[in-house]
């Protein structure tokens, strides 16, 4: 077994071994992997190596002599799904705030996966694994997030009444709550394009994100949800072990920095 690079890998790992079994039982994509219209030829086949893909880069994650190899095909997987799936849809309906969050969702997905190859591949020696890897590997994979976080702020304001309705009924004043938190994602996105505070960004985000797969999407599938709410539950838990890795990999960094490499 690997030594574990921080607590995120540990989740991310997991998280994607979770994704794995649940898409070979169900024999669909799983929401990481959604988007794939239905009359595209061989379908369902292409569910199924999404699975394997998921299953394989999660269990390789966890071993020494395979953490290399899996976090590279994790991020080749993510990189030409995000775009042959999500920018191409761009395309087809720029406005459309649901279709800049699923090009965000997989760009934070691909950011976790390239700071851990970014770690495993700049502790091998051979010198094919050094590309794009390193400080280089963890300050696009950095970009990536904070590039993701912006859209999905603005989605709060898109679809205000929708995350009023999500906020706690134990929680005062809903509306702040679902201001505050769009805003947070905002800012923190920003923060880290600039590298300004990016420590404190990147923790504060995951913390965010954890917190609203805690208190919102917990008590939601704790109860009898439909296939939508699951779906948002398996997103919001997959997006935080992408978040914890991105913000693991500032260790070192002082928090309140005003700049990082």
């Amino acid at each position: 077994m690997i030594r574990l690079a921080s607590p995120g890998h540990a989740l991310f790992a997991a998280t994607f071994i979770g994704l794995g079994v649940l898409g070979l039982i169900q024999g669909d994509f799983t929401p990481i992997w959604a988007g794939v219209p239905k009359g595209v030829p061989a379908r369902e086949s292409l569910a199924y190596l999404c699975a394997c893909v998921s299953l394989l880069a999660g269990i390789g994650l966890l071993w020494q002599r395979t953490a290399v190899v899996a976090s590279c095909m994790l991020l080749t997987s993510l990189l030409l799904w995000l775009l042959a799936i999500r920018v191409s849809r761009l395309f087809l309906d720029p406005p459309a705030v649901v279709t800049w969050w699923a090009c965000a969702e997989t760009a934070a997905m691909a950011a976790g996966a390239w700071v851990l190859y970014a770690w495993f591949a700049s502790n091998r020696r051979e010198s094919r694994f050094s590309f794009v890897a390193g400080d280089k590997g963890l300050c696009i994979a950095r970009v990536l997030y904070g590039l993701a976080l912006i859209p999905f702020g603005i989605a709060h304001f898109t679809y205000f009444k929708e995350t009023v309705v999500l906020v706690p009924g134990w929680l005062p004043a809903p509306d702040a709550w679902a201001y505050f938190t769009g805003a947070a994602f905002i800012a923190a996105g920003v923060a880290i394009l600039v590298r300004v505070y990016g420590r404190l960004a990147a923790t504060l985000s995951a913390w965010e994100m954890g917190l609203l797969t805690l208190l919102v999407w917990v008590p939601i599938v704790a109860g009898e949800p439909n296939a939508y709410q699951w779906s948002e539950f398996v997103d919001s838990l997959a997006l935080t072990a992408a978040a914890w890795v991105v913000a693991d990999s500032y260790r070192g960094v002082p928090w309140l920095a005003l700049s990082t490499r």
